[in-house]
């Protein structure tokens, strides 16, 4: 099938997202997905054929990744702004109720999008929580460190170092160029998502603590995959899948396992 690609006016530009129109009308709600950092909704491509088998999905790039325009400076770029974007999104489209599946990054944009307008949001999944220490904190925050350009080639080495180190089963190298090329989209601010992510740190824990919704947290292997137990426990209704079968890119190499999970864990929610 054919994904449609649109743009829309947001609070500091247009913002691209592409849209999977439902392939049969089940009246399910439709699902927004949210890409982790410093990717974009490229990386839901291959999974939105599979889920929309009876929903609309739409997967649209943060200000600044892929084709959306960006924020004017880091500082104006959090997760609380990348929620607002995405609901300008959502109302563009003329959505009321919707479906969240957030990646990483993506998790957390998810809970803040609940947070502001609970209402609208039906069921929730998730791949990841960081819920981290403050040394793991810092860790990651060396680690997401921007790598300024020269002509070794140093920021695009070790981005490609990072991506075959984190090779996911059935993850091809075609796959695994996508994934590079979407790191180059976001040009030299393309780690501030990582750095609004890391700033989010204490409200996420407690969106997850009293958020009402039913919420679905896919733990693959990946960095943080014991980060994401800590949640045990902690979400007011929800529930952790471990998926140690998946590491990264599982979404692009088993795209209809991935939709028959969180599509049954979605609609096995009660109405909001």
């Amino acid at each position: 099938m054919r994904l449609r690609k649109a743009y829309f006016d947001g609070s500091h530009g247009q913002i691209h997202a592409r849209i999977a129109e439902a392939q049969s009308d089940a009246g399910k709600p439709p699902l927004i997905c949210l890409h982790q950092s410093p990717k974009s909704g490229l990386e839901f491509d291959t999974f939105m054929r599979e889920a929309s088998r009876d929903r609309m999905v739409v997967a649209p790039d943060y200000p600044g990744y892929g084709m959306s325009d960006p924020a004017p400076s880091e500082a104006a770029t959090t997760i609380p702004m990348y929620a607002e974007e995405m609901w300008n999104v959502v109302d563009a489209l003329g959505l009321d109720q919707v479906d969240l599946f957030g990646n990483h990054t993506g998790a957390k944009v998810a809970a803040e999008m609940a947070v502001q307008n609970g209402d609208r949001v039906h069921a929730i999944a998730m791949i990841s929580a960081a819920i981290l220490t403050d040394e793991e904190r810092e860790m990651f925050k060396d680690m997401f460190t921007p790598i300024p350009l020269d002509q070794a080639h140093t920021r695009f080495k070790i981005s490609w170092e990072r991506i075959v180190e984190r090779q996911g089963p059935g993850q091809t190298l075609e796959m695994m160029d996508r994934s590079m090329y979407m790191n180059m989209m976001g040009g030299e601010a393309y780690e501030w998502g990582h750095v609004a992510a890391f700033a989010w740190g204490k409200p996420f824990d407690e969106a997850l603590s009293q958020l009402p919704h039913r919420i679905t947290l896919l733990n693959p292997t990946d960095d943080l995959t014991e980060c994401t137990r800590r949640a045990e426990g902690m979400m007011r209704n929800g529930e952790i899948i471990e998926c140690p079968q998946w590491g990264y890119g599982f979404m692009d190499a088993f795209p209809k396992d991935t939709a028959d999970l969180v599509l049954g864990k979605l609609d096995a929610s009660p109405p909001a």
